[in-house]
């Protein structure tokens, strides 16, 4: 199956706006092909207003999401790759999400999850019946 990420992007933008709020991401900017200004980037993470006002011409595609957006008066096109989208929430409440990794999508580590998949064996599997944990 594809990524729901793109989907739940524009989901939970078109929501936070419908209710008067203002959308931020935080972007992972280590990940391979984001193109943001670098000298807003802290700790590796980037976190980016994208409503109306703050962007031009923003796309949530299904493979990443861009727009112009001026930074300190500077113009600059701004390309994201949805996998590096780490959450996307509301700045007046924090109401949003926050994105796990999801198969096929590079792991903290540079591995795969596909092949880290295939590379486990039944001794890596969990025995007996499945555990749920109420968690306050």
């Amino acid at each position: 199956m594809t990524s729901s990420r793109p989907y739940l992007v524009r989901a939970f933008n078109e929501w936070i706006l419908d209710n008067d709020c203002t959308p931020y991401i935080v972007v992972d900017a280590g990940i391979q092909g984001v193109q943001v200004p670098t000298e807003h980037v802290a700790n590796g993470q980037i976190v980016l207003n994208i409503s109306p006002g703050a962007v031009r011409g923003l796309v949530v595609g299904n493979g990443a999401l861009e727009f112009s957006a001026r930074f300190g008066g500077v113009p600059m096109q701004v390309f994201i790759p949805l996998q590096a989208v780490m959450a996307i929430y509301a700045k007046e409440n924090g109401e949003g999400m926050v994105f796990g990794s999801e198969p096929g999508s590079p792991d903290p580590d540079g591995t795969n999850d596909r092949e880290g998949a295939r590379q486990s064996g039944p001794e890596d599997r969990p025995t007996g019946r499945p555990t749920l944990k109420v968690v306050k």
